[in-house]
């Protein structure tokens, strides 16, 4: 019984995250670009119980009992969220796989599936966030418009009606793109678990288009969400009730008199 009473707590834990991974997802269904977390959850250890003595001729058998479950794993799911259109040249969408590189203030890498853009101070085009693109790509000064092409290529139009070719968007792509660490504002950091960035062409070996005055809007399901949410409630349900009956049963035991 005190077993019964650890199993429904494991469980009673594991639904729990999986109701805030859902909450997350629901509370970014309008946010640009977002990914739906996903719970992962797995058992827990095995334990010997009893030991069956063999029949003459027989093999020896042995009773296991599991000690719970846990969430071992919220993963992001990357699959494509609608494009929207929208109003403003420095929107960019990607319409496929793949991620653009962008550079972090402390040195590292980080990636996006880009977005609002904007021009810093210094000419380099940014995400709306402040991460600059990687590879550079740094406009002149008297950059009048701005053309991004489906295969990445980015132009500037001057003010003299002249367009500049100024470098080329690549994306990047990874052997397990669950596998990476989100960090915030729609980043992603690579981990020994997504792999190493492979980096490439828009519309190469696999890897995406850029779409131009389009948003990516998030890839939330309303209707699948709430499914979820409410298998995690009854779930959440029936292992109180395990803790419930357990407790019923401790107690009685408790109560047991001779007569």
């Amino acid at each position: 019984m005190i077993d019964a009473l650890y199993v429904g707590a494991t469980g009673m834990a594991a639904q729990q995250g999986g109701l805030e991974a859902v909450a997350n997802n629901l509370a970014n269904m309008n946010t640009p670009a977002y990914k739906r977390s996903q719970a992962v959850f797995e058992d827990l250890v095995y334990r010997e119980s009893a030991r069956q003595t063999p029949a003459q001729g027989e093999t020896a058998g042995a009773a296991y009992l599991g000690l719970g479950t846990r969430l071992s794993a919220v993963e992001k799911v990357f699959s494509q969220g609608d494009l929207r259109p929208s109003e403003s040249e420095f929107d960019v969408a990607l319409n496929g796989e793949g991620f653009v590189a962008v550079g972090n203030p402390d040195g590292s890498q980080l990636f996006s599936r880009l977005g609002s853009l904007r021009v810093g101070e210094d000419g380099l085009l940014q995400l709306r966030s402040g991460q600059p693109l990687e590879p550079a790509i740094t406009l002149p000064r008297d950059a009048r418009g701005l053309r991004v092409a489906e295969d990445g290529r980015v132009s500037a139009l001057t003010e003299d009606g002249k367009t500049l070719d100024v470098g080329r968007i690549e994306l990047a792509m990874f052997n397990n793109p669950a596998g990476l660490k989100p960090v915030g504002e729609g980043l992603y950091q690579a981990t020994e678990q997504s792999g190493a960035a492979q980096m490439g062409l828009a519309g190469e070996e696999g890897r995406g288009k850029l779409a131009q005055k389009y948003l990516e809007g998030s890839n939330v399901k309303m209707a699948d969400e709430l499914v979820s949410m409410m298998l995690a409630q009854r779930a959440f349900e029936a292992n109180s009730r395990i803790i419930q009956a357990a407790d019923e049963m401790q107690s009685i035991v408790n109560n047991l008199r001779r007569g």
